[in-house]
C-alpha cells in the first residue's frame, strides 16, 4: 500500500478518536442495558482490553477508503482494526493518565462533541425532513421561469478599444461574410477566436447581462449596429439562430428540488433558533498566540456540514 493510501487511512480512522477516547467510561457505566451490550457483541469486529471495535464502525472506514480506491479484503480490513486497536490502547493510556480531565484536553473533547453532534442534526433534517407537494410545485413553478425561454446560437468579436468594434461594423455592414476571418484575426476572446467567433448555443442568462441582453434583441442573420461594451470590453455579436429552451419534467428535478427546499426550511430553522436564542459576546478581542499543542488539528472544532454534503452522507 502506498504512503498515500495510509495517510488517507490515517485520516479516516481519526474521524472516530473521540468514540474511542469515551469506550472505557461507556464500559464502566453500570446503567448501560444488558440488551445493548448483547446487541454489541453480536456486531463486534474485535476487541481491545475489553473494548469494542464494532462492525459497523469498521465497514464505514472501508466505505469511505473504498471510495478512494482501497480494496476491501482482509489485509486492509485487518491494518484498519491494527490501527483503530493502537489508538483505542493510547486513549486508555491517556485516560489512565487522567489527560481526560486536562482542561484544555476537556475543552477539545467538548468542542469535538458539538460539531459531532450538530452534524447529526444535519443529517437527521436532511433525512427525515418532508417537502409538501405545494411547496414543490411552486419551487418548479420559480424554476420554469429561470430554465425556460430562448437559448441562442451566436457569434462575436470581442476588442479592447469602442473605435475598433466599431470600425469591425463597419467592415461586416459592407461584407458579413467577413465575420469569421475578422474574429480569428482580431478577436481578444481565446474561447472562440479560433473558431470564428462561434460560441455555440447558450442560454442568455448565462452570460453577462449586457452580452445576453444584446443578444435577445438580435434577428437571426443580424449583428450588433452598436458596440456592446462589458466587463470585458466590446463585442460586435451576430445571431446565427434560436429555439425554444426545453424545461425538464417535474419528475426529472423533483430529487435537487426537494433537496434545495430542504436546506432553505433549514436555513430558516437555523435562523429561528438563533432568533428565539440568548447570545452574548464577551469577548472579541483575539487571543494571543496559542501553544503548539493548542493549534494542532485536534483542538480546531470541525465545522458543521454544509446541508448539502451531510445529504451525500
Amino acid at each position: 500500500m502506498s504512503i498515500k493510501s495510509r495517510v488517507v487511512l490515517g485520516s479516516a480512522i481519526a474521524l472516530f478518536a473521540l468514540s474511542a477516547c469515551n469506550d472505557k467510561d461507556k464500559a464502566a457505566s453500570a446503567s448501560a442495558p444488558a440488551s445493548a451490550a448483547a446487541e454489541s457483541k453480536e456486531a463486534v469486529a474485535a476487541t481491545v482490553n475489553g473494548t469494542p471495535i464494532s462492525k459497523k464502525q469498521l465497514d464505514q472506514i472501508m466505505q469511505q477508503q473504498a471510495a478512494q480506491g482501497m480494496p476491501d479484503n482482509q489485509e486492509t480490513r485487518k491494518m484498519v482494526i491494527d490501527q483503530l486497536a493502537m489508538q483505542i490502547l493510547v486513549a486508555q493510556e491517556a485516560t489512565n493518565k487522567g489527560l481526560d480531565k486536562v482542561p484544555e484536553v476537556k475543552e477539545q473533547l467538548d468542542m469535538a462533541r458539538l460539531s459531532i453532534l450538530a452534524n447529526s442534526y444535519v443529517k437527521d433534517y436532511m433525512k427525515t425532513a418532508t417537502v409538501s407537494d405545494e411547496a414543490l410545485k411552486a419551487e418548479y413553478d420559480k424554476f420554469k421561469t429561470t430554465a425556460g425561454g430562448t437559448e441562442f446560437k451566436a457569434r462575436h468579436i470581442l476588442v479592447a478599444s469602442e473605435e475598433e468594434a466599431k470600425d469591425i461594423i463597419a467592415k461586416i455592414k459592407k461584407d458579413v461574410k467577413a465575420f469569421d476571418g475578422l474574429a480569428k484575426a482580431k478577436s481578444q476572446d481565446p474561447g472562440s477566436k479560433g473558431k470564428g467567433g462561434d460560441l455555440g448555443w447558450f442560454n442568455p442568462r448565462s452570460m453577462v447581462p449586457e452580452f445576453g441582453e444584446a443578444v435577445a434583441k438580435l434577428e437571426k442573420g443580424k449583428f450588433t449596429e452598436t458596440p456592446v461594451k462589458s466587463q470585458f470590453g466590446y463585442h460586435v455579436i451576430i445571431l446565427d439562430d434560436s429555439r425554444p429552451l426545453a424545461v425538464p419534467a417535474l419528475d426529472d428535478v423533483k430529487a435537487p428540488l426537494t433537496q434545495q427546499l430542504q436546506q432553505q426550511n433549514l436555513k430558516k430553522t437555523f435562523d429561528d433558533l438563533k432568533a428565539k436564542a440568548k447570545i452574548e459576546i464577551t469577548a472579541v478581542v483575539p487571543a494571543a498566540p496559542a501553544s503548539a499543542a493548542a493549534a494542532s488539528p485536534a483542538a480546531t472544532p470541525a465545522p458543521i456540514a454544509a446541508p448539502a454534503e451531510a445529504a451525500k452522507k
